[in-house]
């Protein structure tokens, strides 16, 4: 099993871990602070080295309990242990844009009731896709994106912690996402919580304050659908 050490702090930007496993470019490690992908998060870039090894970590993905690193290059079979370098820029965009949905989630929820469907995050930019019950029109996208600033600009702080599965399946907020997607095998649930906004059982990494994703604008909106649409949006 390899310690995910960006489920305790997302702002860990370097680390030193063990060699579990080496096989030509991919790499196990004891314990790392690269995310592997998933809830529409990609996975992080950066690199892999001690003293004149050195090596780009250009994939990182789940394989069972470990987490594999994809390297540019092999490094020698005789390397025990590494130190990992996110490339930070690209990790704390990624977080920002999370926060940033996850408040977006809440405030369609809370002012229209709908449920989200599906989300996607990039460096610099993401989209959100949810069931929307009542008539889609410029105003009202204009309405989703003032009270999703509002709400981004009140310096909410964004708390992380774990409750037994069975608490978590008793929390309506976190019904409605996916905590029941949760395989059974987990009987701790990660939970992320945007003070008075948006709670969900959530594996990736965010920011600690809303004051930190800066402000959202819509760049595009769209119906896919007679219920389901799409919002795609930048951070300023």
């Amino acid at each position: 099993m390899t310690e995910e050490l960006f489920l305790g702090d997302s702002y860990l930007r370097e680390f030193e871990a063990r060699v579990v496993r080496l096989d030509g470019r991919e790499v196990v490690l004891d314990r790392t602070a690269f995310y592997p992908g998933g809830g529409g998060q990609p996975a992080d870039r950066g690199a892999l080295g001690i003293g004149p090894v050195r090596a780009a970590v250009v994939d990182v993905r789940r394989a069972g309990g470990e987490i594999v690193h994809v390297l540019d290059r092999p490094i020698p079979d005789t390397v025990r242990r590494l130190r990992g370098e996110l490339d930070w820029e690209r990790r704390y965009a990624h977080m920002r844009y999370h926060t940033a949905l996850h408040v977006l989630s809440g405030v369609i929820w809370r002012r229209f009731g709908a449920k989200v469907t599906g989300g996607q995050m990039r460096a610099d930019r993401a989209r959100m896709d949810f069931s929307f019950p009542g008539e889609w029109t410029s105003e009202v996208v204009g309405e989703i994106e003032r009270l999703t600033n509002a709400a981004l600009a009140e310096e909410r702080p964004v708390r992380v912690y774990e409750l037994p599965r069975e608490e978590a399946l008793e929390n309506p907020d976190l019904i409605r996402t996916q905590v029941n997607l949760v395989p059974e095998r987990v009987e701790l649930v990660r939970v992320v919580e945007i003070e008075g906004i948006d709670t969900q059982a959530d594996g990736g990494t965010h920011v600690a304050n809303t004051r930190e994703v800066g402000r959202m604008e819509i760049t595009s909106h769209k119906s896919k659908g007679r219920r389901n649409k799409r919002v795609e949006f930048v951070l300023r």
